[in-house]
Protein backbone atom coordinates (compact mmCIF):
# COMPACT_ATOMS: atom_id res chain seq x y z
CA UNK A 1 0.00 0.00 0.00
CA UNK A 2 1.10 3.81 -1.24
CA UNK A 3 1.40 5.62 1.51
CA UNK A 4 -0.50 8.92 1.23
CA UNK A 5 2.25 11.30 1.18
CA UNK A 6 6.22 10.65 0.77
CA UNK A 7 9.17 12.66 0.43
CA UNK A 8 12.04 11.40 -1.40
CA UNK A 9 15.65 13.06 -0.52
CA UNK A 10 14.13 16.67 -0.76
CA UNK A 11 16.76 19.15 -0.04
CA UNK A 12 16.19 23.46 0.22
CA UNK A 13 19.39 25.69 0.29
CA UNK A 14 18.91 29.59 0.97
CA UNK A 15 21.87 31.71 0.80
CA UNK A 16 24.13 28.79 1.29
CA UNK A 17 22.41 27.65 4.27
CA UNK A 18 20.69 23.97 3.96
CA UNK A 19 16.91 24.36 5.17
CA UNK A 20 15.98 20.61 4.04
CA UNK A 21 18.51 18.30 3.92
CA UNK A 22 18.41 15.24 2.01
CA UNK A 23 14.96 14.19 3.78
CA UNK A 24 12.83 10.95 3.26
CA UNK A 25 10.14 9.95 5.42
CA UNK A 26 6.36 8.60 4.80
CA UNK A 27 2.73 9.22 6.12
CA UNK A 28 0.44 6.75 5.27
CA UNK A 29 -3.22 7.57 5.48
CA UNK A 30 -5.00 7.58 9.04
CA UNK A 31 -2.04 8.29 11.04
CA UNK A 32 -1.78 11.35 13.29
CA UNK A 33 2.51 11.72 12.30
CA UNK A 34 4.21 13.76 14.21
CA UNK A 35 7.00 16.70 12.63
CA UNK A 36 9.46 18.00 15.61
CA UNK A 37 12.23 20.27 15.88
CA UNK A 38 13.84 23.42 17.61
CA UNK A 39 13.24 26.66 16.41
CA UNK A 40 14.80 27.08 12.91
CA UNK A 41 15.29 23.04 11.99
CA UNK A 42 13.83 23.65 8.70
CA UNK A 43 10.29 22.33 9.50
CA UNK A 44 8.89 25.38 8.49
CA UNK A 45 10.37 25.45 5.05
CA UNK A 46 9.76 21.75 4.62
CA UNK A 47 5.60 22.30 5.00
CA UNK A 48 5.97 24.87 2.44
CA UNK A 49 7.80 22.70 0.01
CA UNK A 50 4.77 19.82 1.29
CA UNK A 51 2.00 22.56 0.20
CA UNK A 52 3.75 23.92 -2.92
CA UNK A 53 4.23 27.27 -1.60
CA UNK A 54 7.94 27.13 -2.28
CA UNK A 55 9.81 24.49 -4.50
CA UNK A 56 12.31 21.96 -3.47
CA UNK A 57 16.39 22.42 -5.03
CA UNK A 58 15.99 18.57 -5.33
CA UNK A 59 14.29 15.46 -4.55
CA UNK A 60 10.18 14.54 -5.02
CA UNK A 61 7.39 14.87 -2.50
CA UNK A 62 4.55 12.74 -3.62
CA UNK A 63 0.66 13.16 -2.34
CA UNK A 64 -0.91 9.87 -2.85
CA UNK A 65 1.90 8.47 -5.52
CA UNK A 66 1.87 11.94 -7.89
CA UNK A 67 4.33 14.59 -7.67
CA UNK A 68 3.07 17.29 -5.70
CA UNK A 69 3.94 19.64 -8.67
CA UNK A 70 1.53 17.24 -11.36
CA UNK A 71 -1.49 17.81 -8.35
CA UNK A 72 -4.21 19.69 -10.29
CA UNK A 73 -5.74 20.52 -6.88
CA UNK A 74 -4.29 18.89 -4.09
CA UNK A 75 -6.32 17.66 -1.51
CA UNK A 76 -4.39 19.40 1.35
CA UNK A 77 -5.84 21.37 4.56
CA UNK A 78 -2.72 23.61 5.96
CA UNK A 79 -3.09 25.33 9.51
CA UNK A 80 0.08 27.25 9.83
CA UNK A 81 1.07 28.74 13.07
CA UNK A 82 0.67 32.52 11.94
CA UNK A 83 -3.24 32.35 11.15
CA UNK A 84 -4.50 33.11 7.55
CA UNK A 85 -7.74 34.64 8.33
CA UNK A 86 -9.22 37.47 6.77
CA UNK A 87 -10.09 39.75 9.64
CA UNK A 88 -12.98 41.88 8.22
CA UNK A 89 -14.72 39.56 7.13
CA UNK A 90 -17.65 37.49 8.84
CA UNK A 91 -16.95 34.03 9.65
CA UNK A 92 -19.95 32.12 8.32
CA UNK A 93 -19.08 34.05 4.94
CA UNK A 94 -15.35 33.12 5.20
CA UNK A 95 -15.80 29.59 5.62
CA UNK A 96 -17.68 29.02 2.68
CA UNK A 97 -15.92 31.23 0.33
CA UNK A 98 -12.70 29.38 1.53
CA UNK A 99 -14.65 25.98 1.12
CA UNK A 100 -15.98 27.43 -2.72
CA UNK A 101 -12.11 27.98 -3.61
CA UNK A 102 -11.63 24.11 -2.97
CA UNK A 103 -14.69 23.50 -5.14
CA UNK A 104 -17.49 22.95 -3.65
CA UNK A 105 -21.02 24.66 -4.73
CA UNK A 106 -22.34 27.04 -2.80
CA UNK A 107 -25.02 24.53 -1.20
CA UNK A 108 -22.34 21.92 -0.59
CA UNK A 109 -20.17 24.43 0.80
CA UNK A 110 -22.89 26.11 3.50
CA UNK A 111 -23.82 22.35 4.83
CA UNK A 112 -20.66 21.65 5.86
CA UNK A 113 -19.89 25.24 7.30
CA UNK A 114 -23.08 24.84 9.45
CA UNK A 115 -22.27 20.86 9.93
CA UNK A 116 -18.85 22.36 11.58
CA UNK A 117 -20.33 25.47 13.36
CA UNK A 118 -23.16 23.47 14.97
CA UNK A 119 -20.72 20.62 16.10
CA UNK A 120 -18.10 23.13 18.18
CA UNK A 121 -21.29 24.54 18.83
CA UNK A 122 -20.65 28.12 17.44
CA UNK A 123 -23.76 29.20 15.34
CA UNK A 124 -23.52 32.34 17.17
CA UNK A 125 -20.59 33.61 15.61
CA UNK A 126 -21.83 33.49 11.65
CA UNK A 127 -22.00 36.98 11.76
CA UNK A 128 -18.79 37.66 13.90
CA UNK A 129 -15.85 39.24 11.94
CA UNK A 130 -12.80 37.83 12.43
CA UNK A 131 -11.33 40.77 14.36
CA UNK A 132 -14.37 40.74 17.06
CA UNK A 133 -13.00 36.91 18.02
CA UNK A 134 -10.44 35.70 21.24
CA UNK A 135 -7.71 34.41 19.73
CA UNK A 136 -8.80 30.95 20.93
CA UNK A 137 -12.04 31.80 19.40
CA UNK A 138 -10.19 32.38 16.20
CA UNK A 139 -8.17 29.33 16.40
CA UNK A 140 -11.62 27.18 16.10
CA UNK A 141 -12.20 29.13 13.24
CA UNK A 142 -8.96 28.57 11.41
CA UNK A 143 -8.82 24.89 12.78
CA UNK A 144 -12.71 24.22 10.58
CA UNK A 145 -11.63 26.36 7.47
CA UNK A 146 -8.58 23.50 7.44
CA UNK A 147 -10.92 20.95 7.61
CA UNK A 148 -14.02 21.80 6.16
CA UNK A 149 -13.23 20.63 2.35
CA UNK A 150 -12.52 17.07 3.81
CA UNK A 151 -8.57 17.18 2.46
CA UNK A 152 -6.72 13.51 2.35
CA UNK A 153 -3.37 15.73 3.53
CA UNK A 154 -4.18 17.65 6.95
CA UNK A 155 -1.19 19.80 8.03
CA UNK A 156 -1.04 21.28 11.45
CA UNK A 157 1.03 23.67 13.29
CA UNK A 158 0.78 23.88 16.63
CA UNK A 159 -2.64 23.72 16.81
CA UNK A 160 -3.39 23.84 20.23
CA UNK A 161 -1.47 27.37 20.73
CA UNK A 162 -4.02 29.70 22.73
CA UNK A 163 -6.74 27.16 23.59
CA UNK A 164 -8.06 26.35 26.96
CA UNK A 165 -8.18 23.26 28.28
CA UNK A 166 -11.65 22.48 27.42
CA UNK A 167 -10.71 23.75 23.31
CA UNK A 168 -8.13 22.00 23.60
CA UNK A 169 -9.56 18.19 24.37
CA UNK A 170 -12.44 19.42 21.48
CA UNK A 171 -9.98 19.99 18.84
CA UNK A 172 -7.68 16.96 20.40
CA UNK A 173 -11.09 14.48 19.67
CA UNK A 174 -11.50 16.00 16.16
CA UNK A 175 -7.79 15.84 14.86
CA UNK A 176 -8.57 11.67 16.09
CA UNK A 177 -11.77 11.49 14.59
CA UNK A 178 -10.33 12.92 11.19
CA UNK A 179 -7.45 10.07 11.49
CA UNK A 180 -10.26 7.50 11.97
CA UNK A 181 -12.22 8.60 9.21
CA UNK A 182 -8.78 7.93 7.04
CA UNK A 183 -6.99 11.44 6.55
CA UNK A 184 -3.19 11.92 6.81
CA UNK A 185 -2.10 14.17 9.47
CA UNK A 186 0.96 16.08 9.61
CA UNK A 187 1.32 17.86 13.11
CA UNK A 188 4.25 19.81 14.45
CA UNK A 189 4.04 20.97 17.84
CA UNK A 190 6.70 21.41 20.64
CA UNK A 191 4.87 20.10 23.39
CA UNK A 192 5.90 16.75 23.68
CA UNK A 193 3.07 15.14 26.00
CA UNK A 194 0.83 15.63 22.92
CA UNK A 195 3.24 13.36 20.96
CA UNK A 196 3.34 10.79 23.50
CA UNK A 197 -0.36 11.31 23.67
CA UNK A 198 -1.38 11.36 19.69
CA UNK A 199 1.24 10.99 17.41
CA UNK A 200 2.06 7.00 16.01
CA UNK A 201 5.39 8.15 14.57
CA UNK A 202 7.51 10.93 13.97
CA UNK A 203 10.53 12.65 12.53
CA UNK A 204 13.25 14.51 14.17
CA UNK A 205 14.65 17.27 12.30
CA UNK A 206 17.75 19.48 13.76
CA UNK A 207 19.70 22.10 11.14
CA UNK A 208 17.66 20.80 8.32
CA UNK A 209 18.68 16.99 8.50
CA UNK A 210 16.78 14.28 10.13
CA UNK A 211 17.92 12.90 13.68
CA UNK A 212 15.63 10.72 14.99
CA UNK A 213 12.51 8.78 13.29
CA UNK A 214 10.07 5.89 14.34
CA UNK A 215 7.20 4.72 15.84
CA UNK A 216 6.84 6.28 19.09
CA UNK A 217 6.29 3.54 21.22
CA UNK A 218 9.54 1.73 19.32
CA UNK A 219 11.97 5.09 19.84
CA UNK A 220 10.71 4.99 23.90
CA UNK A 221 12.13 1.15 23.65
CA UNK A 222 14.83 2.06 21.98
CA UNK A 223 16.45 4.62 24.60
CA UNK A 224 15.05 3.28 27.94
CA UNK A 225 17.32 2.97 30.50
CA UNK A 226 17.03 0.35 32.81
CA UNK A 227 14.67 2.65 35.10
CA UNK A 228 12.52 1.24 37.51
CA UNK A 229 9.78 2.84 39.65
CA UNK A 230 9.62 0.65 42.86
CA UNK A 231 6.92 1.75 45.71
CA UNK A 232 8.10 -0.46 49.27
CA UNK A 233 6.90 -1.30 52.58
CA UNK A 234 9.41 0.15 54.36
CA UNK A 235 12.33 2.31 53.34
CA UNK A 236 15.50 1.78 51.07
CA UNK A 237 18.81 2.75 51.26
CA UNK A 238 21.87 3.15 48.89
CA UNK A 239 23.18 0.28 50.28
CA UNK A 240 20.96 -2.51 50.47
CA UNK A 241 20.87 -1.95 47.03
CA UNK A 242 24.58 -2.59 46.10
CA UNK A 243 25.81 -0.91 42.62
CA UNK A 244 22.27 0.40 41.82
CA UNK A 245 21.07 3.94 41.39
CA UNK A 246 18.43 4.69 43.58
CA UNK A 247 17.22 7.63 43.88
CA UNK A 248 14.12 8.72 46.60
CA UNK A 249 10.71 10.39 45.61
CA UNK A 250 8.50 10.65 48.17
CA UNK A 251 8.33 8.44 51.51
CA UNK A 252 8.78 4.47 49.93
CA UNK A 253 8.86 5.59 46.41
CA UNK A 254 11.76 5.05 44.63
CA UNK A 255 13.65 5.21 41.11
CA UNK A 256 15.66 2.61 41.03
CA UNK A 257 18.34 2.18 37.51
CA UNK A 258 21.32 -0.10 36.76
CA UNK A 259 23.32 -1.40 34.10
CA UNK A 260 21.43 -4.15 32.92
CA UNK A 261 17.82 -5.28 33.32
CA UNK A 262 19.07 -8.98 34.85
CA UNK A 263 21.16 -7.01 37.06
CA UNK A 264 17.86 -5.13 38.53
CA UNK A 265 15.98 -8.08 38.44
CA UNK A 266 18.52 -10.01 40.43
CA UNK A 267 18.58 -7.27 42.85
CA UNK A 268 14.84 -7.28 43.49
CA UNK A 269 14.80 -11.05 43.63
CA UNK A 270 16.96 -10.83 46.86
CA UNK A 271 15.54 -7.83 48.69
CA UNK A 272 12.18 -10.35 48.42
CA UNK A 273 13.77 -12.99 49.91
CA UNK A 274 14.95 -10.91 52.46
CA UNK A 275 11.12 -10.19 53.53
CA UNK A 276 11.36 -6.76 51.78
CA UNK A 277 7.53 -6.43 50.70
CA UNK A 278 7.26 -4.33 46.86
CA UNK A 279 3.98 -3.12 46.68
CA UNK A 280 4.44 -1.43 42.86
CA UNK A 281 7.70 -2.02 40.69
CA UNK A 282 7.24 -0.59 36.88
CA UNK A 283 9.45 0.02 33.94
CA UNK A 284 9.87 3.88 33.81
CA UNK A 285 10.90 4.88 29.81
CA UNK A 286 11.86 7.97 28.97
CA UNK A 287 9.40 10.79 28.05
CA UNK A 288 9.96 12.75 24.75
CA UNK A 289 10.87 15.80 26.28
CA UNK A 290 13.54 13.88 27.46
CA UNK A 291 14.45 12.18 24.28
CA UNK A 292 14.07 15.66 22.19
CA UNK A 293 16.79 17.62 24.46
CA UNK A 294 19.12 14.58 24.93
CA UNK A 295 18.85 13.28 20.87
CA UNK A 296 19.28 17.66 19.66
CA UNK A 297 22.31 18.48 22.05
CA UNK A 298 24.26 15.09 20.40
CA UNK A 299 23.23 16.39 17.66
CA UNK A 300 24.37 20.24 18.28
CA UNK A 301 27.68 18.60 19.77
CA UNK A 302 28.53 16.03 16.74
Amino acid sequence: MNPLLELKHVNKEYQSVKAVNDVSFKVPSGCIFGLLGPNGAGKTSMIRIITGITRADSGEVLLDGTNIEKVKDPSIGYMPEERGLYKKMKVGEQLIYLCRLRGFSKTDAEREVVHWMRKFEIESWWNKKVDELSKGMSQKIQFIATVVHKPKLIILDEPFSGLDPINSNLIKDEIINLKNEGAAILFSTHRMEQVEEMCEAIVLINKGKIILDGKVTEIRERFKENKFEIISSAPLSSEIMDNLQLTQLAESKYILQGDSIQQINQKIVKLLQQGNELKSFKEVLPSFNELFIKIVNQSNHE
